[in-house]
């Protein structure tokens, strides 16, 4: 058996399969810091045991910051390679980096781009010279020429070096920078947020949860189907929303900078408890609504494990942050969804999984005007069993078969 561990901030969520993919159990026990470990044996015990694949957003999961050398093309490089590892972006600077900005962004982690291989390096030495003296994790991953003296300065900080994301102008390489930002995150951000005593946990966990969620949707985007893939999780505090082109639909794709055709986008302001204010006030702001929601979001946000015995103000709230989310996510991705635009939709979050009926939130998305065209032909289901961070886990080491098989429960 393979015990696929999602290790949350409030919860942490277990799915037991088999080694050919098939789910068996699942289950969810609430999230035991100062010590998650005491948490996970409980649901060992419930749920049964096997080989651990765990993954982890617990204490915030992973911010990071984008350090790079001009907006158009180096710091848009970094940024888009952020977009798909599995992190919360806070702070992206271009040019001398603003050391006290960047500070009030608290990020865990700090990716450092700038320059092509064999280009400029002035602006990239001085941003490792001013990053010298602030007390973050740094991934560097701009020009390799510059590498040895950047390392140099930075020779205090804890460094992941990596190759440059942009090593030629309209070439975007992230892959490496990706798997350093994986590497600093389980090495040297996770042991900090006081979540375990012991190294125990650390040595469990694989990814931060958003990476593994965004390679299982990658993994829904290698099946047989037309159209991308789109995930919007609406959480308490933020809606994230991942999408993956196929390989069908990312031919001619081609930008100065171009996507990945994984990416993850977080958004701060639209949830259903802390965040719901938010939600609201953009609604208003975007003409989604002209309903007098304000008094029943600040409810939830002052009342946060508050649970509604009717569940209409929150199937609103979650329509409209779903809306909002997926729009802001085109805006960002430049709409590169591909021609056929979104074969299948996933809704995911605890709204969306105890609400039988979830046809308003359905009717909302398809009709939204900006959405149309996005999801005119996708088929729209709902995680139930909380099992595309799990489908990431097993893709990630290397079990496609079991992967697919998994995902198949999505369908």
């Amino acid at each position: 058996m393979i015990l696929c561990l999602d290790v949350g901030s409030t919860w942490t969520k277990a799915a037991l399969v088999t080694p050919e993919g098939e789910l068996v159990r699942t289950g969810q026990h609430p999230t035991t810091p100062p010590e998650v470990l005491k948490g996970i044996d409980a649901l060992r015990a419930e749920v049964g045991d096997g080989e651990v694949l765990a993954c982890s957003s617990a204490g915030g999961g992973l911010r990071l910051a984008v350090v790079g050398q001009e907006r158009v093309v180096s710091a848009e490089a970094g940024y888009r390679v952020a977009l798909s590892a599995g992190a919360k972006i806070v702070h992206v600077s271009a040019g001398p980096v603003d050391a006290k900005a960047l500070r009030a962004a608290t990020p865990d982690l700090v990716l450092l781009v700038g320059g092509t291989d064999g280009g400029d390096e002035k602006v990239l030495l001085h941003n490792a010279a001013k990053l010298a003296r602030v007390a973050v994790p740094i991934v560097l991953a701009g020009n390799v020429e510059a590498q040895p003296e950047a390392l140099r300065l930075l020779a205090k900080r804890t460094v992941v070096a990596c190759p440059n994301v942009l090593p030629d102008v309209g070439r975007l390489a992230p892959e490496p920078a990706r798997r350093a930002i994986r590497e600093a995150f389980l090495q040297h951000v996770i042991g900090g947020k006081g979540l375990s005593k012991g190294p125990r946990f650390r040595q469990l966990v694989r990814a931060v949860t958003p990476d593994a969620v965004l390679a299982g949707v990658s993994r829904l985007a290698h099946q047989d189907r037309e159209g991308a893939v789109l995930v919007v999780d609406v959480g308490g505090a933020t809606t994230d929303v991942y999408s993956a082109v196929s390989a069908v639909d990312s031919e001619g794709l081609e930008r100065t900078v171009a996507l990945p055709p994984d990416r993850r986008t977080v958004e701060g302001d639209l949830g259903m408890r802390w965040s719901a204010p938010g939600v609201v006030k953009e609604a208003h702001a975007e003409r989604l609504t002209t309903e007098d929601l304000t008094a029943e979001a600040r409810f939830r946000a002052e009342n946060v494990d508050w649970l509604a015995d009717d569940p209409a103000v929150d199937v609103k709230l979650a329509s409209f942050a779903a809306i909002l989310a997926i729009r802001r996510h085109l805006r960002q991705v430049d709409g590169q969804l591909g021609p056929h635009g979104a074969g299948l939709l996933v809704l995911s979050g605890g709204v969306f999984r105890h609400t039988p009926d979830i046809g308003p939130v359905v009717e909302a998305l398809r009709t939204d005007p900006v959405l149309r065209p996005v999801l005119r032909t996708a088929e729209i289901t709902v995680d139930r069993d909380y099992v595309l961070a799990p489908v990431g886990l097993l893709a990630e080491s290397g079990r496609l078969e079991a992967a697919d098989r998994l995902a198949k429960t999505l369908g």
